[in-house]
């Protein structure tokens, strides 16, 4: 779980990210979580967006994303979202939490 200061630290690194997940009109399937733990473990920090021909909204996918991967959700605003989960290899590890 983070804390306010965490999730605030998240969304400024966040900020200047391209998106490199975008969920489509199938909504969240079992490719797009693989490639998501992919990201997720390369990155630590993901992108997302939902694109208008998806017939979900854009919390409900970084919901069901969250629970799928173990990922924390930084934030949801408009059609996309940020995730953070910690790379579980310490030497791919880029972000350090503030306490």
């Amino acid at each position: 779980m983070l804390t306010s200061k965490q999730r605030a630290q998240l969304r400024k690194l966040a900020n200047p990210l391209a998106v490199t997940l975008h969920i489509g009109k199938d909504g969240v399937t079992d490719g797009v979580v693989e490639q998501l733990k992919v990201l997720l473990e390369n990155h630590e920090l993901v992108k997302g967006k939902v694109l208008e021909s998806a017939m979900v909204t854009p919390k409900t996918v970084a919901e069901a994303l969250c629970e799928e991967t173990g990922a924390d959700g930084v934030q949801v605003i408009g059609t996309k979202f940020v995730l953070y989960r910690q790379s579980s290899d310490p030497d791919k590890r880029k972000i350090v939490l503030e306490k």
